[in-house]
């Protein structure tokens, strides 16, 4: 039997040849457009490149967040370029230098295509930001972070809490409120306040103002007091302005991945009493995700009513690998370290595209590969494997 430390190692270097070897090669050799800047819009399930296609806000948000984090660990001049190119095309085309907040999607040539201004969206910009800043010190980028942090607070409901979903480009209220055609259309939604969280805890780590500490601490109140159902511990996933639920769906995904970004929240903002709570909460959360696990050794996507769809998203996957390792941290349990190896093994045997790099967007219930959704797009970024790679080096280490 090989010694803990012996694995450790193993596992370290597994997931730094994934993230070095595959992820990160993939999206510097395919994805940049040198033509019209920024990177391509799209990568179909074939690895067919459509240099026309739209680009969007998430995408290169993400991009900049992956390539300065992978900058900061591991201190490779290559990654830094191409955030600091992710960066330059963001404030070059997607920023509104009129109203404020960033473009939801623009044309392949840069121009704004969508000027709808999501929540969701200001949120992984300062996501990218802040890491941008740390890893390089920019104060041009900390200052971009700050701003997006303002602008995010000024539109926030002063009345019942939390974020508003959605904006015209100049502010203004919006009919169509949603992120995608599979949302509900409604004003508040978890998503997207989980995608305030998580930029929130990166921006605090640089900026330890009064505002920001003020502004997670009620984040993640609205958490254990809105969005988490008390008996289930499932996220609630759509609301009105009243916090009224409007949605019975379960997402495994969403779970997982709130389970450890809500241990990480309440880390940061470094209050003894509110981290005791938030992580016997987050506990409950991990272990109601696990009843989305299936005997193939992946995490199923979702469950509506009592059907469940047993189709396994890369992004499920890799959120349940490190969340179920923070579980494991937490609570001493060796259940969930192990269960977070089992969904890496998954990914190893089947997510990962081992002839044209990166990782398929789902497996099928059939076992097959999803070759209709996208390899690289507005919404298949580098993000969540990229990010569970550097979590589990950090973590394991």
């Amino acid at each position: 039997m090989k010694s803990i430390n012996c694995q450790t190692t193993e596992w370290i270097y597994g997931f730094k040849k994934e993230l070095t070897e595959n992820i990160l090669p993939y999206w510097i050799e395919k994805m940049q457009d040198f033509e019209h800047g920024g990177f391509y819009g799209r990568i179909d399930g074939n690895d067919v490149i459509y240099q026309e296609a739209n680009k969007g806000a998430i995408l290169h948000a993400r991009i900049l967040w992956t390539f300065s984090a992978a900058y900061r660990i591991l201190g490779n001049n290559e990654y830094r370029d191409v955030a600091q190119r992710a960066l330059d095309y963001i404030e070059s085309h997607f920023i509104d230098k009129e109203y404020g907040g960033t473009f939801w999607e623009l044309d392949y040539m840069g121009n704004p295509e969508n000027t709808k201004k999501q929540m969701y969206a200001q949120g992984f910009m300062l996501y990218g930001f802040s890491e941008f800043y740390r890893a390089t010190g920019s104060e041009k980028a900390l200052a971009m972070a700050v701003d997006t942090f303002r602008l995010i607070e000024k539109y926030k409901d002063s009345e019942y809490g939390g974020y508003p979903e959605a904006f015209t480009r100049d502010w203004e209220p919006i009919s169509d409120m949603r992120l995608s055609e599979k949302d509900a259309n409604e004003r508040k939604t978890m998503n997207t306040h989980l995608h305030i969280l998580e930029p929130y805890t990166n921006l605090l780590r640089i900026w330890r103002h009064e505002d920001i500490m003020n502004a997670q601490r009620d984040l993640i109140s609205i958490f254990i007091d809105k969005i988490i159902d008390s008996e289930s511990y499932h996220l609630n996933l759509f609301f009105n302005d009243f916090w009224e639920v409007k949605s019975s769906a379960i997402s495994y995904g969403h779970d997982i991945e709130a389970s450890w970004l809500l241990t990480e929240a309440a880390e940061v903002l470094g209050e003894n009493g509110l981290l005791e709570r938030v992580n016997e909460v987050s506990s409950k959360i991990a272990k109601a995700a696990a009843e989305g696990l299936d005997s193939d050794g992946g995490l199923n996507y979702e469950k509506e009513d009592t059907v469940i769809d047993r189709e396994k998203h890369w992004w499920v996957q890799a959120e349940a690998v490190v969340g179920f390792y923070s579980l494991y941290q937490n609570i001493k349990d060796t259940t969930y370290l192990d269960l977070a190896f089992r969904i890496w093994s998954y990914i190893q045997n089947h997510l990962i595209d081992k002839t044209n790099g990166e990782w398929y967007w789902s497996i099928k219930p059939d076992g097959m590969p999803n070759l209709v959704d996208d390899k690289a797009g507005f919404w298949k970024c580098p993000y969540h494997n990229g990010r569970m790679c550097m979590e589990m080096m950090e973590r394991i280490k």
